[in-house]
């Protein structure tokens, strides 16, 4: 597959082996689009074949040029916010951010500032990038680390793909009270929303599946402290602290479920390292993210 950009196009040289296959069937099947997102496309005339508006119904040949209309200049959907960054991995498809701890990822109100989202749509506006702020997943407001953020409709529809099918490996540093044992596991309860608690969840038959890897990395006897990595399967909003209060080992810091050591202003969770296969370049992408100094200092 050949891929290039061209101004606002991004364009895809089609091989031998796509020939005789329709528009429609190559953007689904060779580049993983969704059905929505082409037809969203198709009502605005953003897919071209050869210099002409393209018919998903037609076949492609060999030789000939798809080009998608992706880099087109967009309202950010955010009010921008001057703020510093700190930026783990960008290129013209996608943005990897360092999110501190204390600052929600997106607003939950029209016209919401002190954000991460109208972070990022300030760091588009100072450089010349017009594009809507797309977060692919979300961290609490009180979990520091790395988070991706989509430039265009097509990285965005093929990042959410892959967090839906368990190919972005996400991998967390907590400090949880007490030691668990056995030190490896898999914690595999579902979780659903607390009636009693307008924010808060918890473990319940009935709600939706949720799976969390567990891996001590150190016990400190005189703390009482476990550091642990953990890994997600599934991504339930609060689900590692969820999970780790439901067996007895809540997160030092999350008063919210049960923590009780208050050696530290907030849940003591970090988002340590992403893992994935780049959406457009193929490329193996992994960026890692520095511990924030609170837990550096009590680790």
């Amino acid at each position: 597959m050949f891929l290039k950009r061209n101004g606002e196009w991004l364009e895809i040289m089609i091989p031998t082996d796509w020939a005789n296959q329709t528009v429609f069937h190559t953007l689904t099947t060779h580049l993983g689009v969704s059905k929505a997102t082409i037809q969203k496309w198709n009502q605005v005339s953003a897919i071209i074949k050869n210099n002409e508006r393209a018919d998903v119904n037609h076949k492609v040949h060999e030789g000939d040029t798809l080009s998608l209309h992706l880099f087109k200049a967009e309202d950010y959907g955010v009010i921008p916010e001057k703020r510093t960054l700190s930026i783990l991995y960008e290129d013209e498809h996608l943005l990897i951010l360092d999110k501190p701890y204390g600052i929600d990822t997106h607003p939950n109100q029209e016209n919401q500032k002190g954000t991460l989202a109208n972070i990022v749509a300030y760091h588009f506006q100072s450089s010349g990038q017009h594009t809507r702020v797309r977060h692919i997943h979300r961290l609490d407001k009180d979990t520091s680390g790395a988070i991706i953020f989509a430039k265009h409709d097509l990285a965005h529809s093929l990042l959410d793909q892959s967090l839906q099918a368990r190919k972005i490996k996400r991998t967390y540093l907590a400090l949880i009270e007490g030691e668990i044992v056995p030190p490896q596991g898999k914690i595999n309860k579902a979780i659903g929303r607390d009636r009693h608690h307008a924010t808060r969840r918890r473990v319940s038959p009935k709600g939706q599946n949720a799976i969390t890897h567990y891996s001590v990395v150190e016990y400190n006897t005189k703390t009482n402290l476990s550091t642990v990595s953990l890994q997600l399967e599934t991504g339930r909003t609060h689900q590692i602290r969820v999970h780790l209060s439901s067996i007895g080992h809540p997160l030092a810091g999350d008063l919210l479920y049960g923590g009780k050591k208050k050696i530290i202003k907030r849940q003591a969770l970090h988002s340590a390292r992403i893992s994935f296969i780049h959406p457009i370049s193929h490329e193996q992408i992994t960026v890692e993210a520095p511990l924030p100094e609170d837990m550096a200092t009590i680790m």
